[in-house]
């Protein structure tokens, strides 16, 4: 499936920010979805996951509680909600996606198969 993230942008300490990741296709039920994000000098790492159902979500710690992710099978699209926003929130921010037979949700980057471009994110002090 191929993926376009879009949404990132610059935002104050604080502030609110909703990225987007459609995919192409018809069978967009059967993915699950997962966010990563990717700082400079770091590894990429788990933001977000939703599975195929969008029944069940799980979020790294550092984001839990400021960010909400969902998804809308009838745009082919996930999104993440993402309120409160801290300085060490700025990264790229990668949608990905990978086909499952059950409805769990998928934390580990090396499990997905299919990538977004990447969006911006900066938070300013």
């Amino acid at each position: 499936v191929q993926l376009q993230a879009s949404g990132g942008g610059l935002v104050q300490a604080g502030g609110s920010l909703r990225l987007s990741c459609a995919a192409s296709g018809r069978t967009f039920s059967v993915y699950a979805m997962g966010w990563f994000r990717q700082a400079p000098g770091k590894e990429r790492e788990f933001v977000a996951g939703i599975s195929r159902s969008g029944l069940n979500t799980y979020y790294a710690d550092s984001v839990k509680g400021r960010f909400t992710m969902s998804s809308d099978n009838v745009k082919n699209t996930v999104y993440l909600q993402m309120n409160s926003l801290k300085p060490e929130d700025t990264a790229v921010y990668y949608c990905a996606a990978v086909k499952k037979l059950n409805s769990i949700v998928v934390v580990t980057r090396e499990d997905y198969d299919d990538w977004g471009q990447g969006t911006q994110v900066t938070v300013s002090s």
